[in-house]
């Protein structure tokens, strides 16, 4: 590699390293001499990073160094305890992801009891949600999508590598009690983990997730009338 190329992919590690966030190609490509080929030179430090106890990641297109996801059950002993979000507030966060874009009044419909403003500022302040226009029906509703910071935290290339109906299976996360037919009725595309599940299952999980495990935990649905 010559010097200017070393010197560039050089410029890329620090950028990444100082950032704070996830940074996209075209955050990188603002930052650097024009010209350069950021595509090239990410897939170049990726492979000089295999491997090793810290790996340039690329999630939802944004890319990171993180620790080496091998590492986890080491790192688990020391890591401090990321914040818990309350049942409702995960279950309201996995009817998004799976049911995205969609509105407040389908949200409630789906797990049958009324939300809480406390449940949706909850993800709003963890930056997991956004709006995304509204629903050209009447009164005009809006809807809600996952953010690329969702996806980076649950260790996510994107919503396609959501678990499917095997993988909530083999993790536990599916319970035998009746759910809301609801989760099969409107599954995203090319989700039939949602449309067939023989028992009506709910999805189920436990409230203390790891960024390092990469599982979107779900919790129990316990029948009440109110969050």
């Amino acid at each position: 590699m010559s010097k200017p190329d070393f010197d560039a992919l050089r410029l890329v590690e620090a950028l990444l390293f100082a950032s704070s966030d996830p940074l996209s190609v075209d955050d990188l490509t603002a930052r650097v001499p024009e010209g350069l080929d950021v595509p090239a030179l990410l897939t170049r430090l990726q492979g000089d990073y295999a491997g090793r106890g810290v790996v340039l990641g690329n999630n939802g297109g944004r890319w990171a160094f993180r620790t080496a996801p091998d590492l986890a059950p080491v790192l688990r002993l020391v890591a401090p305890e990321p914040r818990r979000l309350s049942r409702a507030a995960l279950e309201t966060l996995a009817v998004v992801a799976y049911h995205q874009p969609v509105t407040r009044a389908e949200i409630e419909e789906i797990r049958g009891v009324a939300l809480s403003k406390g449940t949706f500022d909850q993800l709003l302040e963890a930056g997991w949600i956004r709006p995304c226009g509204r629903r050209q029906t009447v009164g005009r509703p809006l809807t809600w999508v996952t953010t690329a910071a969702f996806l980076d935290h649950f260790g996510l290339a994107g919503l396609d590598a959501l678990p499917g109906i095997e993988e909530l299976k083999a993790a536990g996360l599916l319970d035998a009690r009746p759910a809301l037919a609801a989760y099969g009725a409107r599954a995203r595309d090319g989700e039939d983990a949602l449309e067939d599940v023989e028992d009506e299952g709910t999805l189920t999980g436990a409230a203390g997730r790891h960024e390092a495990e990469g599982q979107l935990d779900l919790l129990r649905r316990e029948p009440r009338d109110s969050e």
